[in-house]
């Protein structure tokens, strides 16, 4: 059988098996390597008894023979009857142009620290220090007017957090005011005196060498830029990711993987979702690789071992929604999510070519879990029992050998750990959606394999749930306003606060369409939901990272205890899925009341938290600039990272930031352009080349920063507790929170 075209068809290598091919060649045939690589896209892929086979010339003939698993895991399963095989360049160029195999986790192995090849493999700490990111520990200073993040000291000292001078004419602040913590990247060490009996030993030297090894090889693809890390630089990040890999680092592994796997999905380097990924990916892999070879004693950064685990005794789940998928490379299909008695998410999942057609089939589609087979609506209204669960990281479940699953009665919304879901204020929500910390909470790690996404610990990563009311409609977007939670409990265990009478209204949140693609039902039912204001619905969905007070809704359903809310069939359950489910006439109230009106406390605060979405949408704030030029960096490289920011432009990036308030984003900024663009000299006068490690220590703190400040503007934004008491509560907290910045300030 011959298949046309190599890259998706061929099957995962291990890393440390294209590593090994690369490290056999000459210096010649590694110049080669990238063209090579290139030349094989409009190659055909023979497949005969589960070998595949690339036909590189007359006489090369390159073979693949995976094992069991699909993936070829050893040097001897990838053979070319070349002359020069194994160190010929066709074996090594049809290796690199295999995606990256899943690798199991590797027993820790003793390695000696001289083992390991590249600079800086000792286990000193380091001497360049990125700045931290501010604590998020302490309550926010909403309405004391606007604040904004000065001077964190990158080079010097610790980050502090400092209120601005609110005397000076022009600047608009923007950024949140926090009390500075501890840095943990300038001294990742414990302090001995304060250091705990039983605290972490921290990284061994064998760890430090491999962590050493990584940040030399992560540093070179950040100089290099997108468009310069060929496979020869691929090669030697994977070979720095098996080490790591033999020596316990599983999260550094882990995210240099995914650093490879970004550069080499990303065919257009300028694309927003694709360039958006790789540049988490590299802060994650830089900031991990920075504080292990610095001997942080973190558990955390070591990671976790991922593999698939069997939940004990049987699993009871309950159907809450479906949800459509429409991805890359012309993916489509449908999400199942379901939740147990002790509130822990899983997910049915059926995704595969097909695009936005097969995610409008995949709703109603079949879904089979070994003997048992169903359908995705019906699961989603009702519940399985499933005995001999397999369940993924990401908390998938899994139809392997052994597993038995049985139709069983659903829930509503409103009873048990469903209602749970909603008994959270969207503010606790994005607390835990936007973390303080890069660190022990990495969820800016993206959506990469093993870099600490929740869905890591075995369970799905957690929906949002709340209870609002339609005020108007925004284009294809509606303004709600959130509801005093129904529920007596989170959903973490931790009780409800106490409510408040007479509670100020809270700014409008901005309620989104998951897709907008006209094959689903998405766009019709907002247009229904947005022709009826004064409408009261329970929406569960996510939190739009990448808009200010955004929730991708996903279902709806009524809100307990209220006439002016849907009405439902019977058999919905309770709520409709907006992406399969059409909403009609005969679903809504007759009679429904006008719209809770805005009070003039409120209005000011509606005025602000519309002006600020309309600025994060419009690309108008000037934190913009730091991420521009982050982009910039990984995309071009070092070269351009230093054009970007030359000359004394008074329009350019630092003065922006500057007047814009951002006096950490502009010093950052400068630094980088300044770094990027430094040479050093030999004893003759002569360019001896660039220092990558001091380089890739100013981006790391540049990209830090950025999380950091953009996290906690997007925290910021949504309605805080000044909006769950009375007016007079919430001015006098606001007032104090105001007073005690200030004093903070004028000790600092």
């Amino acid at each position: 059988m011959t298949r046309s075209g190599t890259t998706a068809q061929l099957p995962p290598v291990a890393p440390e098996v294209f590593a090994s091919a690369v490290e056999g060649l000459t210096t010649r045939l590694r110049g080669r390597l990238d063209a090579a690589v290139e030349g094989l896209a409009a190659v055909p892929v023979t497949v005969e008894g589960g070998t595949f086979g690339v036909r590189c010339g007359e006489d090369a003939l390159v073979t693949l023979a995976p094992d069991p698993s699909g993936a070829v895991t050893d040097t001897q399963q990838a053979r070319c009857t070349c002359l020069l095989a194994p160190r010929c360049l066709h074996r090594a160029a049809v290796l690199g142009a295999c995606p990256v195999a899943v690798t199991e986790t590797a027993r820790p192995a003793d390695i000696a620290p001289s083992a390991l090849s590249g600079p800086g493999t000792g286990a000193e700490p380091t001497d360049a220090v990125p700045p931290t990111e501010p604590d998020r520990s302490a309550e926010r200073n909403r309405s004391a007017g606007p604040d904004r993040i000065a001077q964190a000291d990158r080079i010097a000292q610790a980050a502090r957090v400092v209120e601005p001078d609110r005397s000076t004419d022009g600047i608009r602040p923007t950024e949140q005011v926090r009390p500075a913590e501890p840095n943990r990247l300038a001294d990742p060490r414990p302090e001995p005196a304060h250091t705990p009996a039983d605290a972490p030993a921290g990284p061994s030297a064998t760890q430090i060498g491999a962590a050493a090894a990584l940040w030399s090889a992560a540093a070179a693809v950040l100089s290099a830029g997108t468009a310069g890390t060929g496979a020869v630089l691929q090669a030697e990040l994977l070979r720095a990711a098996h080490t790591a890999r033999l020596t316990g680092l599983h999260r550094a592994e882990a995210a240099a993987v995914s650093v490879v796997r970004c550069l080499r999905t990303a065919r257009d380097p300028y694309s927003p979702g694709r360039l958006a990924e790789l540049v988490t990916a590299l802060r994650e892999l830089l900031l991990v690789a920075h504080l292990l070879k610095a001997g942080d004693p973190e558990p955390a950064l070591i990671g976790a071992v991922r593999r698939n685990h069997r939940p004990d005794g049987s699993l009871r789940l309950y159907g809450v929604c479906r949800e459509p998928v429409i991805g890359a490379d012309d993916l489509g299909g449908v999400v199942t999510h379901l939740l147990d008695d002790d509130g822990r998410w899983y997910t049915l999942r059926d995704v595969q070519p097909g695009g936005p057609a097969r995610a409008r089939r995949a709703g109603t589609a079949l879904v089979a879990i070994r003997s048992f087979l169903s359908d995705h609506s019906r699961v989603s209204r009702g519940g399985l029992i499933i005995s001999g669960a397999t369940v993924s990281p990401e908390g998938r479940l899994l139809a392997e050998r052994g597993v038995r699953a049985t139709f069983a009665a659903g829930r509503p919304w409103t009873e048990a750990a469903s209602a749970t879901v909603f008994a959270r204020p969207l503010a606790e929500s994005a607390a835990v959606r936007f973390p303080a910390s890069l660190v022990r909470d990495p969820q800016g790690a993206g959506d990469h394999e093993g870099t600490g996404e929740p869905g890591g610990s075995g369970y799905a990563r957690p929906l949002i749930g709340c209870d609002v009311e339609i005020a108007e409609t925004d284009g294809e977007d509606l303004l709600v306003r959130e509801l005093p939670c129904g529920g007596s409990a989170f959903a973490d265990g931790r009780p409800a606060p106490a409510p408040v009478p007479a509670p100020v209204p809270a700014p409008p949140v901005r309620l989104a369409p998951a897709h907008s693609h006209p094959a689903l039902a998405h766009t019709a039912n907002f247009r229904q939901l947005g022709a009826r204001p004064g409408l009261r619905i329970r929406v569960l969905g996510r939190l739009d990272p990448d808009r200010v007070t955004t929730l991708r809704a996903l279902a709806v359903g009524p809100v307990p205890g209220t006439e002016a809310t849907l009405r439902l069939p019977d058999d919905w359950q309770g709520r409709a899925d907006l992406g399969y489910d059409l909403l009609q006439s005969g679903h809504f109230p007759t009679d429904i009341p006008s719209p809770t009106p805005a009070t003039p406390a409120s209005s000011s605060a509606d005025s602000s938290s519309a002006d600020s979405s309309s600025a994060d949408s419009s690309g108008d704030s000037p934190l913009w600039r730091v991420g521009r030029l982050v982009e910039l960096a990984v995309t071009g490289g070092r070269r351009i990272a230093a054009e970007s920011t030359r000359g004394n432009d008074p329009d350019g990036h630092a003065a922006v930031l500057r007047r814009g308030g951002f006096v950490t984003g502009a010093d950052l900024v400068t630094a980088l352009g300044a770094v990027a663009g430094r040479r050093s000299l030999d004893v003759f006068g002569r360019h001896s080349g660039a220092d990558p490690d001091e380089y890739a220590t100013q981006w790391l703190a540049t990209a830090v920063y950025l999380s950091a400040a953009e996290s906690d503007l997007k925290h910021g934004a949504w309605p805080g507790p000044e909006h769950t008491g009375t007016a007079a509560t919430a001015t006098s907290t606001s007032t104090s929170t105001s007073t005690s910045t200030s004093t903070s300030t004028d000790d600092s």
